[in-house]
């Protein structure tokens, strides 16, 4: 965490060469400011630092980090994508300000009006970390960490979430990107099999209080579709998916489902003993015949539509037999 920091403090100055107050830097990093000093002891150790009316800077810039340079084009097409990472609450974390301050330096020279925006940017994103719930963006930072470091690595992860029903998880990370659920909202998600089964699962990354790193390692198969599902990755832009809600009297008949094309089951045991089930599913003539084999166990709540369409089926079936 040490060395983290002191990279944190290097492009903070680099990116004010005008200097900072060691308060603003503490500040911005989330330290007391009692530990500023030795990290500005172990920097000017690799670099030349001065300061000068309570001000901390660099003392030569050099021609450092001036190796990248963008189209105007360019620059404004990442500043409008670097304001809408910068307005996800899910991508509020320090390495997304990092890398934003390290593109905008590279910038500097030849457009600084974009340059500073983008800094901006790495700015607002500090400040809505210390003025938010700082203890849940850093949970959410250090758990993405542990997830890319496993990714990286290719270990194991053993994960817990806050969904109700959900045990402990181990998952082999194939995976991690944006999804997009509920009408529009693109979260960061986990995509990968679970240990000891074959199923692909696909998490919100914002559901997981606790990841840690195993030291069992996977490799991922050269010929995965690890998106073949919705509820895998895929955008199927060409099937109807509905939100499904059933009352469930026996759950091995969900195993009727399997064909089916939908996303994970979310279960929740009412006090009178009641199990409801919630997914995503296919909108088909392969959702009724599912209905249909599960008989009395299984029994559709919402959508009302399907379930009046559904009641009109079994009508037509016992017409045609009466």
């Amino acid at each position: 965490m040490k060395g983290e920091r002191v990279a944190q403090l290097e492009l903070l100055l680099r990116s004010h060469p005008e200097g900072l107050r060691r308060a603003e830097i503490a500040r911005r990093l989330g330290v007391h400011r009692s530990t500023i000093t030795r990290y500005v002891d172990d920097l000017s150790r690799h670099i030349g630092l001065i300061e000068e009316n309570n001000l901390i800077k660099i003392k030569d810039l050099g021609e450092s980090y001036t190796n990248l340079e963008l189209s105007v084009y360019e620059g404004i097409a990442f500043n409008m994508s670097a304001e809408a990472l910068a307005a996800s609450t899910d991508m509020q974390n320090p390495h997304l300000a990092s890398a934003l301050r390290k593109i905008a330096i590279n910038m500097r020279k030849y457009a600084p009006k974009i340059a500073d925006n983008i800094l901006n940017l790495a700015d607002s994103i500090d400040i809505k970390m210390l003025t938010s719930d700082g203890q849940t963006n850093g949970r959410y930072s250090k758990i993405m960490e542990v997830l890319i470091d496993c990714w990286i690595s290719g270990h194991i992860a053993r994960i817990t979430t806050d969904i109700p029903e959900e045990d402990e998880i181990e998952i082999a990370p194939y995976f991690i990107g944006f999804k997009e659920v509920d009408g529009g909202r693109k979260p960061m998600t986990v995509t990968g099999r679970l240990r000891h089964t074959s199923e692909i699962s696909t998490i919100d990354i914002s559901h997981i209080v606790q990841a840690k790193m195993l030291d069992e390692t996977y490799t991922i198969p050269d010929n995965l579709r690890p998106f073949s599902r919705p509820d895998r990755g895929q955008n199927y832009d060409a099937i109807d998916m509905i939100p499904l809600t059933l009352e469930v009297k026996e759950k091995s008949a969900l195993n009727s489902f399997t064909p089916l094309i939908h996303g994970k089951a979310r279960f929740t045991t009412h006090s009178d003993g009641r199990i409801v089930c919630k997914m995503e599913a296919e909108n088909s003539i392969e959702l009724y015949l599912r209905l249909f084999q599960s008989g009395t166990n299984i029994e559709v709540i919402e959508p009302l539509s399907l379930r009046k369409n559904y009641t009109q089926m079994l009508k037509s079936i016992l017409e045609i037999y009466q």
